[in-house]
């Protein structure tokens, strides 16, 4: 039973902090973020953000820089917004390689594989009198 309020709770803390994030934060280190999943603890005092950032390794570490910065006052406003929650979760940013992961695969694959294009298609269709030569 633990583990589906962890879940409940890890889903509205993620809707939560995007808010916070696009709404409230106007550190100019912070790029274009996505939060891919949250983790709670079982007594829901710690939040594990895992965020995936559009762009190079250095946007990406400031970002996670300017987020970690700003942790503070995400943690407040969270602690106002979600006042069903006895106690405000200590927030910790990590980031999620796994798009970029993902993005750098499909790469791979497309120089692998033919063209998606033309794998797709069926052959042009041949008229019967092409079979009989």
């Amino acid at each position: 039973m633990g583990g589906h309020r962890a879940d409940q709770v890890g889903a509205l803390v993620r809707e939560e902090i995007m808010q916070i994030i696009r709404r409230d934060l106007k550190d100019p280190r912070i790029g274009f973020v996505s939060i891919t999943g949250v983790r709670m603890s079982p007594d829901l005092r710690l939040a594990r953000v895992r965020i995936s950032v559009l762009g190079d390794e250095t946007e990406q570490k400031d970002t996670l820089a300017g987020l970690r910065s700003a942790t503070g006052l995400i943690r407040h406003e969270l602690g106002r917004r979600l006042e069903n929650l006895k106690f405000s979760p200590e927030i910790r940013f990590e980031l999620d390689p796994s798009i970029e992961y993902s993005v750098r695969i499909s790469q791979r694959l497309r120089e692998v594989l033919p063209d998606s294009e033309d794998a797709g298609r069926a052959p042009p269709a041949r008229s019967p009198r092409e079979d009989e030569r």
